[in-house]
């Protein structure tokens, strides 16, 4: 059996009255944030994308993991490949594949099979997850909770970007297969998320749409509120 290595670890103490409000800043930041898909083609240096990614890596995840590869695009062609690779499927989604339902429910969010912010949109990050993890000589090892921990990963992504002042949109064209032959990916490296990253432009838009309220979403199992 492997000998588990630790190594100390103590964060620093917060008061309550601070930590309350820390939480609540947060709250209030992360509740102004919103899916964009309108974007200038203003550039975003490298490092920041870099930066945005490493916050990402910090994720939790199954025995450590990792199991994620995080593809940052802003070469134009190769982005051009994706939209167009993207609206075909797009185009079959919305024409026959979407249920009657599936499409009512996104009428309010007004999308359609049209996709302009994956080429104006300064860069394209598309997240692989590790089915399983191949080491370079070539022995397979496997991965465990690996779309729970690339999920968490993307979730810490999203909020970095936003805390950074950029935008983004989580895009899931289905299949997405298409986006492992476009970048080189190996096999065991499957499509799991795409975002655009960029700034917003300047007359973007949102869909008017609400959050669920804390009472909807949160049940509290205290002494005295069972």
């Amino acid at each position: 059996m492997r000998e588990s290595i630790h190594i100390p670890y103590q964060p620093k103490n917060v008061e309550p009255v601070e930590m309350r409000l820390r939480a609540q800043a947060l709250y209030a930041r992360w509740n102004a944030r919103r899916s964009v898909r309108f974007f200038t083609d203003t550039p975003v240096d490298a490092a920041i994308i870099d930066a945005l990614i490493a916050a990402a890596g910090t994720a939790p995840s199954g025995a450590n993991k990792q199991p994620w590869t995080f593809c940052a695009v802003s070469d134009p062609v190769i982005k051009a490949r994706i939209r167009a690779e993207a609206e075909e499927e797009e185009k079959t989604f919305y024409s026959s594949r979407a249920s009657k339902e599936w499409l009512e429910d996104l009428a309010p969010i007004g999308t359609d099979w049209e996709k302009p912010f994956l080429e104006m949109a300064p860069w394209l990050i598309v997240v692989f997850k590790h089915v399983q993890d191949v080491r370079p000589n070539g022995e397979v090892k496997k991965n465990y909770y690996v779309s729970e921990s690339v999920g968490i990963a993307c979730g810490l992504f999203i909020a970095a970007i936003h805390e950074a002042g950029l935008s983004t949109l989580t895009h899931t064209p289905s299949p997405m297969n298409f986006l492992g032959s476009i970048l080189g990916r190996p096999a065991h490296e499957k499509p799991y998320l795409l975002l655009p990253i960029g700034y917003a432009a300047p007359d973007a838009t949102v869909p008017n749409i609400t959050r669920k309220p804390l009472e909807e979403i949160r049940v509290r199992y205290t002494e005295g509120e069972r």
